[in-house]
């Protein structure tokens, strides 16, 4: 049996959890003796939305994150309240971290996500989308949509990270001063979906609900 818990990161911390697969927090840094887990997406998304986004090592950006840990496990630890009444989290030792990690139960899952006006998004080194920030990357891949649906289809998947880190921000931002309409907004958002799936990655894109859209075949 498991309990849902609540986490709120940063955009690098979020890359890191990518990297371990979407299965583990990370190891806690010198002078961060506790991991704090929370028990409200309420209190998650206050966190991310009012603190995350003004914070530099953040990258001016805050996800809510989601996962279930094994109730038993869990049951050793205590809450603690911190200020108001719903800012109710745990406190594990850094050090019993690893052990935390794997009694998570499946994939840690990216439910929300807010970003300030400074936030520029995972920006890939490598393929079409190198060095570009988040917004002009989705810009020239409905552009490239238009002309070869294989190239944007290896795109996504040679930059996946970068996909995933910067989909929310996609799926929020106004496009319309940048010559993206609102039907071509949610189109290239259905067809980013598709192709994920078509590439068969097992962790779930973090947009809750896009619409479905039948893509060309990919050849």
């Amino acid at each position: 049996m498991g309990t849902k818990l609540f986490r709120p990161v940063g955009l690098q911390e979020l890359g890191l959890i990518w990297d371990s697969g979407m299965r583990e927090f990370l190891p806690r840094l010198p002078g961060q003796p506790i991991f704090y887990p929370v028990l409200s997406i309420e209190y998650a998304r206050q966190i991310a939305g009012d603190w995350n986004t003004k914070d530099k090592n953040s990258a001016y950006s805050g996800f809510v994150t989601s996962f279930e840990i094994d109730s038993e496990f869990l049951s050793k630890y205590k809450t603690h309240t911190v200020g108001a009444k719903s800012h109710s989290e745990y406190w594990i030792p850094a050090a019993e971290l690893p052990e935390f990690n794997k009694a998570i139960q499946d994939f840690i899952v990216v439910r929300e996500g807010f970003f300030g006006e400074s936030f520029t998004g995972q920006i890939p080194t490598d393929f079409m989308l190198k060095g570009k920030e988040a917004a002009a990357q989705f810009v020239a891949l409905v552009k490239l949509w238009d002309y070869s649906t294989f190239d944007v289809s290896c795109e996504v998947s040679a930059n996946r990270k970068t996909v995933f880190l910067n989909c929310l921000f996609w799926s929020q931002h106004d496009f319309s001063e940048l010559g993206i309409s609102a039907a071509q907004h949610e189109s290239a958002l259905g067809h980013l979906k598709a192709i994920w799936e078509f590439h068969g990655i097992k962790v779930p894109l973090p947009i809750a609900c896009l619409p479905s859209c039948d893509v060309p075949p990919v050849e």
